[in-house]
């Protein structure tokens, strides 16, 4: 009852083989078969880096007055008017000359250079790097939002304050290359030829400690604790795009190492109920978020401390739509707020009601 005959065994033979095929090299190649390629709309997404040689740059132009009307609506808040601002980041524009531009390097970064700040200008060797970091990554709370004519336009207007191109001026993907020649740090770029070898030497010169390492550190600077929230709770003003996220400063500082505890996540700040909801969706969706916290400063005053300056004003509402509308400066800083041309009269009527009732 259990004889198999030979051509049998052969198929059952021969069938394993052919199934168990497949099965072991699944086995020693267990990525097999997972994934697909990329299309080539989502190459193009993803590939929009602009290299020194200017290849991955788009065709197009901006001037430097188009630059200048981007720059008092979308980077001036942090950046200041000219791009001197020390305020939020390091300056951007400031520290190079005449004689720099002629020779590519900022005798300002020379050793015993007194000069008290390192700007942007000062140190960037290849313009492509600020036409492709302004693309993928400004304005701070709105990435990747800028066209391309709006890039290329604030592009010229930092050269412009840099005395790099004049004020008249128009940068295309045509001239930009001979507007690399006259960058203030163009030639001060170092190239170590061994960092681009696999097996090359690195350029650190430490010695690592291999035995009777010392074991304590000692503290040289700390942060009092009553400026840990100076400038407000950090953790609501990362963005949530990227890594990093801000300690949240309205607690104490942890005692753990850094790292040991849970990751922190990006903080949402949640709209209030009823009414109040729908004012906020306005103050995010046109960015005032991005500069004002609701109760606390960020790079201005918070929502909370312009209603109590303004509560005792009997023409709070108007005062306030004309300060949402037109700017101001001087009244809570150095930092001037950059008019908003772009919120409706009834969207600013929204709002400053909203401010002038207490903004809660």
């Amino acid at each position: 009852m259990f004889r198999i005959s030979f051509r049998a065994a052969a198929a059952a033979i021969t069938l394993a083989a052919l199934t168990a095929g497949p099965a072991l090299a699944q086995k020693q190649a267990p990525w097999h078969s997972i994934g697909r390629d990329a299309t080539p709309a989502e190459v193009k997404a993803w590939d929009i880096d602009v290299r020194p040689d200017f290849k991955g740059l788009p065709k197009g132009s901006g001037s430097v007055s188009k630059g200048e009307e981007v720059w008092e609506a979308k980077c001036a808040s942090c950046h200041g008017i000219f791009g001197e601002s020390n305020e939020v980041f390091t300056p951007i524009v400031g520290g190079t000359s005449k004689a720099d531009i002629e020779r590519g390097r900022v005798k300002n970064l020379e050793e015993g250079s007194t000069y008290p700040q390192k700007t942007t200008m000062m140190k960037v060797a290849t313009v492509s790097t600020l036409w492709d970091y302004i693309n993928r990554a400004m304005p701070w709370n709105a990435p990747k939002t800028l066209t391309t004519e709006e890039v290329y336009a604030t592009v010229a207007y930092i050269l412009s304050l840099a005395e790099v191109v004049p004020a008249d001026f128009v940068l295309s993907d045509e001239n930009i290359a001979e507007v690399q020649k006259r960058m203030p740090n163009r030639n001060g770029m170092v190239f170590y030829e061994p960092l681009w070898r696999v097996n090359g030497k690195g350029d650190v010169k430490n010695v690592a400690c291999m035995k009777d390492c010392p074991t304590d550190s000692k503290i040289r600077s700390s942060l009092p604790g009553f400026a840990r929230d100076a400038h407000g709770n950090i953790a609501e003003q990362n963005r949530v795009i990227g890594p990093v996220r801000g300690a949240d400063t309205t607690k104490p500082p942890p005692t753990a190492p850094v790292g040991t505890g849970p990751r922190p996540q990006a903080v949402v700040v949640a709209a209030a109920s009823s009414g109040a909801g729908d004012v906020r969706s306005l103050l995010a969706s046109n960015s005032c978020t991005a500069c004002h916290g609701i109760n606390s400063k960020i790079v201005g005053p918070g929502f909370n401390e312009i209603a109590a300056k303004n509560k005792d004003r009997a023409d709070a509402e108007a005062y306030l739509v004309g300060k949402i509308k037109n700017g101001g400066s001087g009244v809570y800083g150095p930092v001037p707020m950059p008019a908003q041309p772009q919120v409706s009269d009834a969207d600013a009527q929204a709002m400053a009601r909203w401010i002038a009732a207490g903004a809660k």
